[in-house]
This record gives structure tokens, sequence and C-alpha cells, in this order.
């Protein structure tokens, strides 16, 4: 089954690939490695705003970590010329979770978008991984990840 077709079964539709919001680009390819910036919470609704440990569950930042991986697979895609078969692996995942200084489930929080990349991508989607508190992030929001993808 071709990842469109997971896709469309899971009941996903990628969102376009955001622009820079600053002076920097969105992915690098560097041979059969393609580096793509961090990815913030920003879903169809917008921005996914919140404190981990504060004012957000662990559930809800996993669900927005989730949203992170969506977008970096949307960059991803743009990354490979819209076709996301060239994926060979997802290598790591680089995970930032806005949350208090007692909070400790920044992995479980960051698993919503490892178990994404699973659940996606199978026997290609495990990964090496860092999930990691921040004092804050970019426009409040949640969660931001980073990833690394090896492609044909």
């Amino acid at each position: 089954m071709s990842i469109e077709d997971r896709l469309t079964e899971l009941g996903i539709t990628l969102p376009e690939a955001a622009a820079p919001a600053g002076n920097y680009v969105p992915y690098v390819t560097v041979g059969d490695m393609v580096y793509i910036s961090g990815q913030i919470s920003m879903g169809p609704d917008g921005l996914i705003k919140g404190k981990l440990g504060a004012d957000m569950s662990t559930e809800d930042g996993a669900a927005a970590a989730k949203v992170c991986a969506l977008n970096l697979i949307a960059q991803l895609k743009a990354a490979c010329g819209g076709d996301l078969e060239r994926l060979v692996r997802v290598v790591k995942l680089g995970g930032f979770v806005n949350s208090t200084p007692d909070f400790t489930e920044q992995p479980q929080v960051i698993n919503g978008a490892s178990d994404f990349m699973v659940e996606l991508f199978g026997d290609a989607g495990p990964h090496a991984r860092a999930a990691v508190s921040a004092a804050s992030l970019p426009l409040g929001v949640a969660v931001e990840i980073e990833g690394t993808f090896q492609i044909i």
C-alpha cells in the first residue's frame, strides 16, 4: 500500500507545507538525507498553544505533537517533489515541549509524533529521538518537532 493510500485509509489530509517564518529554509537535502526545520503545533484551526504541566494535559500535548508530525510529513513531501514513496526511513525526531519546570512527561508528549510515524510508515517509521522541555516556544505553541529522514 502506498503512503498516500495509507493516509487516505487513516482519513488524513496533509496540510500544505508551511513557508518559513524567518531567515531559514524549511528543509535541506544533503545526499539521501532530508533535514526538516522545526514544525510547530499549527493545525487547520490555528495554533495549538499551551504549557504542559499548567494548562494542557499530556494527552493534549501528544495530539499537538501529532499535528507537528503531519507538518513534518508535508515538508518531506515537498522535499521529495511530491512523492512520499521516496522515503526510506524516519531517522530522528527532535521534540521540544513547552512545559513547566516540574513537568516530566516530555517523552509521552512526543510519542504523539513517534507513534504516528510508525502507524503511517510501518517498518520505516521507528527512529532515534530526543524529547526535551522548553521554557517557551515560538508564538506560545505547545510543541515543536524537527526531523531527519532518509530518501532515495
